[in-house]
């Protein structure tokens, strides 16, 4: 992986994690186009030059991975953006677990690390229709270039993302490397939960590797691979896999 140039950002004033899934290389050495998928935190704090750098991109559909009450909370701010939205909805269930651990005093790093490891074994076993969702948005060449995300741009993102490259054939090593870079470009955990100590805060905001294992481990187990998840789960058959790798890998 070109650690100096991956991921490509885009800065943005009133939004953050923000960033190109193009340039990854497969383990056959292909590269990923870049310009054709993003990801990113919500998009509600939009300013008029975010929103003109957007536009700029030729982004065409933004999906959006948040639940409904999320999603009206925080409304696009896109303006002016010639684009689609789609609603690929995936409830944070984990979100009111957490609340109520704060509020009875029984939030600890071990017990977030618990609740955010369930969370994301529930992606392949109960999300699946917001993935298939997004995939099948994703697979329709005329919805590129695309920016799919949820509230951090971190967990439901970051499964999905973690996803589209392994079946794209990146490397695990570089997919996780992809998935951790939220924790340098995410900024919208600045002031959440100040009453916490620094640990259990941390197991709540951090993207870790053990939480995106634990997903990946119950597709392979539940699945027998990611190939075979995208295919019963999400309706990505090998032919629509391969146009999808047609589409998206140079060369």
């Amino acid at each position: 992986m070109d650690t100096i140039t991956l991921p490509f950002v885009v800065p943005l004033e009133g939004g953050s994690n923000f960033r190109d899934l193009g340039g990854y290389r497969t383990a056959d050495g292909r590269r990923i186009r870049r310009g054709m998928v993003f990801r990113s935190a919500h998009l509600g704090t939009l300013t008029e030059a975010d929103r003109t750098a957007i536009g700029q991109l030729g982004v065409r559909t933004i999906v959006d991975l948040r639940g409904v009450n999320e999603a009206a909370e925080t409304p696009h701010r896109v303006d002016g953006v010639k684009c689609r939205i789609v609603g690929a909805h995936i409830e944070p269930g984990v979100g009111d677990k957490i609340r109520r651990a704060i509020e009875d005093g029984s939030a600890s790093p071990v017990l977030m690390m618990q609740y955010l490891t369930d969370h994301y074994r529930d992606y392949p076993r109960r999300c699946a229709p917001g993935f298939r969702t997004l995939f099948a948005t994703l697979s329709e060449g005329g919805h590129r270039p695309l920016v799919f995300h949820c509230t951090a741009g971190k967990d439901r993102t970051g499964f999905a993302s973690a996803l589209l490259l392994s079946l794209l054939g990146v490397p695990w090593e570089t997919v996780i490397e992809d998935y951790l870079r939220t924790n340098t470009l995410w900024i919208g955990h600045l002031g959440r939960y100040p009453e916490l100590d620094v640990d259990t805060r941390a197991a709540i905001i951090e993207a870790r590797q053990p939480y995106l294992e634990a997903a990946f481990e119950v597709v392979r187990t539940d699945f027998g691979s990611a190939e075979a998840f995208a295919e019963k789960a999400l309706g990505l058959d090998s032919a629509a896999r391969d146009r999808l790798k047609a589409d998206l890998l140079e060369g």
